[in-house]
């Protein structure tokens, strides 16, 4: 900071009902790290808001000191969005609050919560909203992109599943968007990622889901490929369309459930998930078991809370992370065969290709109800993500994710993927991601953010 900046900072922290960090303070590293370890940024300015009131005080803060805004929620993002160096970060982790209304369905949720205390909370009920597949991401960037995992079939995405959501806007105006207050920002906030405020509080519709639910694993090996992914493409186009399902080129995990000679395996997997009972699930399951036999499965009940948490340990805080996605239409013989043809070249046994089935309720849905950068047809959202604890592994897989990722884009139906699936922000992808919708976002955007505080995210400048 700059001598002529400390009265104002002094001015702010007198303003606070939360903390204020800065460089030194006890606190200050845990709350500028993120989970990606390649991330190391030193903020001017840590602000963990107390309530909105708080976050209003540091955008104006950050306005008279003509610094950047980070916003910080899980902290999950690839990209470390969530720091900048030498600007303010609003570190919402201190706005974690969940209330849940079991009678009407319903969840309030802080800005800064993750699934993990989302799904506990909500499952003293038996309920759940759509979340993630990994348990430390944040509620609010997850949301605000779209939002995706085991319950989209079933439920849709987080987006389509919020009811209202607590903004504070640029100029430091708080305001309640939903369907009747503040339309147009309502519709924005549904996928179009953290450019229009910073969210404080959410509003969730919840659903009946467990305790325990039905999962079915089942592995096969590199040299049978090609062959397991047609049979899940089979699987895929006769499963019920309320069932979760994932398929994943991956190493096979130290796990109890996984037989020993196969731990730390490369191959590819297959997990279908089932929430109406043991008997639809094993119905559904036994196409995964009609042609090439896998190397092993796991077929068992889970509680949903486990579920969810169920992969954390492919990515853990603190691994160094980059990541490439794109949309295509399934799993054609062309698909496959980038796919068969890349995954063995992975250098680190972590990296990881999951492959997110679009269907059920999310195709369903009116593609024009929300900004979710994805057309509301079946389709398959593949993810290719380099993940290492060291540098040298991580350095050639990021080459791998980008050619990769090259060699799937002439296949795909969107090239630029999922916004929250982008570790690099660039304005054509980003374009590209929104389609149509992007030119009425940054329409939105140049009504509540006109001067771009918000742009260290998945940016949409505003129009004019």
């Amino acid at each position: 900071m700059t001598s002529t900046a400390e009265p104002t900072l002094a001015s702010l922290r007198a303003q606070l009902t939360g903390s204020l960090l800065t460089l030194g303070d006890a606190g200050y590293d845990v709350a500028r790290s993120v989970w990606n370890g390649e991330i190391d940024r030193r903020p001017a300015v840590v602000v963990q808001p107390a309530g909105p009131g708080d976050v209003a005080a540091a955008l104006a803060y950050a306005r008279e000191a003509a610094l950047d805004v980070s916003v910080r929620g899980g902290g999950h993002n690839f990209g470390g969005a969530a720091v900048v160096d030498g600007g303010v970060c609003i570190d919402l982790s201190s706005l974690r609050a969940i209330s849940v209304d079991p009678e009407n369905r319903t969840a309030r949720v802080g800005g800064g919560a993750t699934w993990a205390q989302l799904d506990a909370a909500t499952q003293e009920h038996a309920l759940a909203v759509p979340g993630g597949t990994v348990s430390h991401t944040g509620v609010g960037g997850l949301t605000l992109g779209g939002g995706f995992g085991w319950l989209t079939g079933k439920h849709g995405l987080s987006c389509d599943n919020l009811l209202s959501a607590e903004v504070v806007t640029a100029d430091g105006q708080i305001l309640r968007a939903s369907a009747d207050e503040h339309p147009d920002l309502f519709w924005a906030l549904r996928g179009g990622g953290g450019n229009f405020g910073v969210v404080t509080e959410f509003e969730f519709r919840l659903h009946p889901v467990g305790p325990i639910v039905h999962l079915g694993l089942f592995f096969w090996g590199l040299d049978d490929g090609a062959a397991a992914l047609r049979q899940a493409r089979d699987v895929l186009e006769t499963l019920p369309p309320e069932m979760g399902v994932l398929v994943a080129g991956l190493n096979a995990p130290p796990a109890p459930f996984v037989p020993e000679e196969h731990h730390f395996r490369p191959g590819y997997a297959l997990l279908i998930a089932g929430f109406e009972g043991e008997d639809q699930h094993a119905e559904a399951i036994r196409g995964a078991r009609s042609g090439t036999a896998p190397l092993f499965e796991f077929v068992s009940p889970i509680p949903y809370v486990e579920l969810q948490r169920m992969i954390d340990d492919a990515a853990p805080w603190g691994i160094l992370g980059y990541e490439k996605a794109a949309f295509v239409d399934g799993l054609t013989d062309a698909v496959i065969d980038v796919i068969t043809d890349f995954l063995p070249r992975k250098a680190s046994p972590l990296s990881i290709m999951p492959i997110f089935s679009m269907h059920g309720a999310f195709a369903a849905a009116d593609d024009a109800a929300t900004a979710f950068g994805g057309a509301r047809r079946k389709s398959l959202a593949v993810n290719i993500a380099a993940l290492a604890p060291e540098a040298g592994p991580f350095a050639a897989d990021r080459s791998w994710v980008r050619g990769f990722w090259a060699a799937l884009v002439p296949h795909a139906s969107n090239s630029a993927g999922y916004v929250n699936f982008m570790a690099e922000y660039d304005e054509d992808r980003v374009r590209t991601s929104y389609g149509e919708k992007y030119e009425r976002l940054a329409r939105i955007k140049a009504q509540y953010d006109p001067r771009n505080v918000f742009h260290h995210n998945a940016n949409i400048p505003p129009a004019g």
